[in-house]
């Protein structure tokens, strides 16, 4: 049962170590070199599946994905901005965030599929990568429709670009295709045999900041808590159609659906502090960390892959 999952059953502990108010911390350092470990880990085993199928076969479902980020953005900021009737700039915010992708999230679906036996892609670390960028850029386009909105593009492509997320998993992709070429196991056991110990520790830290956004929960009202729910199952019904008309199998098409039910909180947050500072961080930072990251890990991905393998079947 996905729940009893180590990975899950460490996110759990580091909730109710917070919910305790246990001293409970991951050292700061520590937790920033579990992060750069695994966006480089997923990057490597990216590159070297890559190297295994060839660039032809990435194709279609790099297509798909670099237009399915817009489309959510717009898709989200069109809900916020004129059902849920929010301003402009806490629209595109909220919507930057659900455009782009959690690559934590993505490892936990990877791992997920890896313990119940679903293959999938390898290479679908490209998808990942293809999927950050997007959304945040459409939601820099909606905010440059915004005749009073002004900031320095250079700053904001540097922190995008140049982040630590894309360019750690940009260099792994590359570094992994390498070590392919050259057929080293050298450094096997360290980022493909320990990853998930190490997951496992990053999901502690995890458990323990998503429990301290769960005071900023009244702050967000109804609607808003209803969207974070709601809103990554929409998403994910887009990514189901786009990773089935691209050709990924059932595996891939469950990691391209969690992508889209997703929520950045790294690469998302730096570009929306620049383009919007005005914009509300309670809410888009909340309803990330507080609601759509523990929905999806405890119960979303099971419930993206149901419908995945259900889609597949009228096939």
């Amino acid at each position: 049962m996905h729940l009893l999952d180590p990975v899950i059953l460490f996110f759990i502990l580091g909730v109710l170590a917070q919910l305790v108010k246990s001293d409970l911390k991951v050292p700061d350092d520590f937790y920033n070199t579990i992060s750069i470990y695994l966006l480089l880990a997923i990057g490597i085993k990216g590159g070297i599946e890559l190297h295994t199928t060839g660039l032809g076969t990435v194709i279609y479902p790099a297509a798909g994905t670099l237009i399915l980020g817009p489309f959510i953005t717009l898709l989200a900021f069109i809900l916020l901005r004129f059902i849920y009737r929010f301003s402009k700039e806490n629209s595109i915010a909220i919507a930057a965030h659900y455009g782009s992708c959690s690559a934590v999230t993505f490892a936990v679906v990877t791992d997920y599929l890896r313990t119940t036996l679903v293959p999938y892609e390898e290479y679908s670390t490209l998808l990942l990568v293809f999927f950050e960028i997007p959304g945040i850029a459409a939601a820099i386009f909606l905010a440059k429709l915004d005749a009073n909105s002004e900031f320095n593009i250079k700053t904001l492509l540097h922190d995008v670009f140049l982040g630590k997320s894309i360019l750690l998993m940009g260099g792994g992709i590359i570094i992994g295709y390498f070590i392919a070429l050259s057929k080293t196991s050298q450094l096997n056991f360290f980022f493909i045999d320990m990853f998930k110990g190490f997951l496992a520790l990053f999901m502690l830290e995890m458990g323990i900041v998503t429990a301290k956004r769960l005071n900023d929960l009244k702050k967000l009202g109804v609607p808003l808590l209803i969207f974070g729910i709601t809103f990554p199952v929409i998403a994910s019904v887009f990514g189901i159609i786009t990773g089935m008309i691209c050709g990924l199998s059932p595996g891939g098409t469950i990691i391209l659906a969690t992508l889209s039910a997703s929520a950045s909180y790294i690469a998302a947050p730096a570009a929306v502090q620049i383009i919007l500072p005005k914009a509300n961080p309670t809410f888009y930072l909340t309803l990330a960390l507080g609601i759509t990251f523990p929905f999806n890990v405890l119960i979303g991905i099971q419930i993206y892959s149901w419908l995945a393998f259900k889609a597949f079947e009228y096939i």
